[in-house]
């Protein structure tokens, strides 16, 4: 089949989108909106909505703007250190968040709601930000081999399968996951990950020439990262139910994440040659400690615990990103493009384990730290079950996904300009050329 047809989106990409947004539309007409008065009936058989402290939940926006620029910014630029997908990363990174936030208000609004209508806050909107985030690191395991139609199929099937999980979790379960190191960031590796490996091509298997960084690119997924970073308190804590642990969650992040850089800066150095650092360990493992903290960011847990935790998982994820990404790709058949198993997945089980650990040594009653291991087993569980089932609908031929030979590029589905990078025979030129004195 030609490239040009194969890859040609003008008809199903267009159709897909608006189709999915009308769909949004209609989903939002029937089950969504937001307090403009107060409800004074005292019927207690009243179908009207009880009144929203506005006031209060206004509150809430601070952090929401937090994570708005962690999921838009953070993430959008983390995703384009390769040299020839820098559109791509942060400009499909823009259409997953902005349809997943709208599906993930829907749906997660009508699971807490059970099937009734139900109001906006601004914690809604938290929680629809929260919603793309397993999503994005998804995205992140099969950068570069998939187009944006599958990306639009995936950002729907996730979000449902993670909003599922999630009330098993909160609901059910009454389990502890204040940052969701377990229900967001394990969750969306894994999730990732099984996507990653029934899309898996041999013919990747030895490498590509665009899966590369160049000098600007790391530049840019350095912005991303330092966004990431500095805002992770914010994420931690943006959902606690009360001032007190809103503090602990904040301190407990703060810390476990100043540990983790200190940590991955030390692995980084002490596993490259000649003691170098390598800017994919500084760009990931440095957030590490952001993910291993959450489960228990808001529990009574001394600063010095959250940075223990925070340097275990500098090192577990820098030594996942020396030693275990390799292995995925030759020996299990998972290739993981930005190495998600290692900042998300292992950290994300490490704040599981963590959690499960605080929980059990804070309460008399092992009914707690049971329903912790359940949470842990369950996110685990359905995202490979999901993320398989994902998988095998994105395989069939007919998303306009790119042919091995262009994955990782940007002018298969972007118009790009026709000089993309610097001549380097100039700067070479500029080099070699004696510098003359000022007069």
């Amino acid at each position: 089949m030609p490239l040009s047809f194969a890859t040609n989106m003008r008809v199903r990409f267009p159709l897909m989108a608006i189709g999915l947004e009308v769909v949004m539309i209609v989903l939002f007409a029937f089950f969504v909106q937001y307090e403009t008065n107060k409800n004074t009936s005292t019927n207690p058989n009243s179908t009207e909505l009880p009144a929203m402290d506005t006031e209060k939940t206004m509150e809430s926006y601070p952090h929401f703007q937090d994570v708005h620029v962690m999921v838009f910014a953070g993430f959008g630029f983390l995703m384009t250190f390769l040299r020839k997908y820098g559109f791509s990363g942060v400009g499909i990174n823009l259409l997953i968040a902005a349809l997943g936030l709208q599906w993930g208000t829907f749906i997660q609004g009508l699971f807490r709601s059970h099937g009734q209508r139900f109001q906006i806050e601004i914690k809604n909107m938290i929680q629809a930000d929260f919603s793309t985030v397993p999503v994005l690191i998804s995205f992140g395991a099969v950068l570069g081999k998939t187009s944006p139609i599958q990306m639009l199929i995936m950002t729907i099937l996730e979000i449902a399968v993670f909003a599922a999980n999630e009330f098993l979790v909160f609901e059910i379960f009454l389990a502890s996951d204040i940052g969701e190191s377990m229900t967001i960031h394990a969750f969306g590796a894994y999730f990732g990950l099984a996507v990653a490996g029934i899309l898996y091509r041999s013919g990747l298997k030895e490498g590509h020439p665009n899966e590369e960084s160049v000098y600007h690119s790391d530049l840019f997924a350095m912005i991303g990262s330092l966004f990431l970073w500095i805002f992770w308190p914010s994420f931690n804590s943006a959902t606690a139910s009360d001032a007190e642990k809103q503090y602990r969650a904040i301190v407990n992040t703060y810390f476990s994440l100043a540990a983790s850089v200190v940590i991955a800066y030390a692995c980084s150095s002490l596993l490259e040659s000649q003691g170098k650092l390598n800017m994919v360990h500084i760009q990931n493992a440095t957030l590490a400690g952001g993910v291993a903290v959450g489960t228990c960011a808001d529990m009574e847990i001394p600063p010095y615990y959250a940075m223990i935790i925070g340097s275990i998982a500098g090192v577990v994820s820098v030594f996942g990103f020396k030693f275990l990404t390799p292995f995925f790709t030759t020996k299990l058949r998972i290739h993981d493009t930005c190495g998600v198993h290692n900042l998300h997945g292992l950290p994300g089980v490490i704040g599981g384990l963590a959690g499960i650990i605080t929980v059990a040594l804070e309460k008399s009653d092992s009914t707690a730290a049971v329903s912790q291991v359940a949470a842990l087993g369950s996110s685990i569980a359905t995202a490979l079950v999901g993320g398989l089932i994902t998988g095998a609908i994105l395989k069939i031929p007919f998303w306009a996904q790119p042919p091995d030979e262009d994955c990782y590029d940007d002018s298969v589905y972007w118009e790009v300009p026709m000089r993309t990078e610097y001549d380097n025979r100039f700067h070479e030129l500029l080099d070699h050329l004696p510098l003359e004195r000022e007069a």
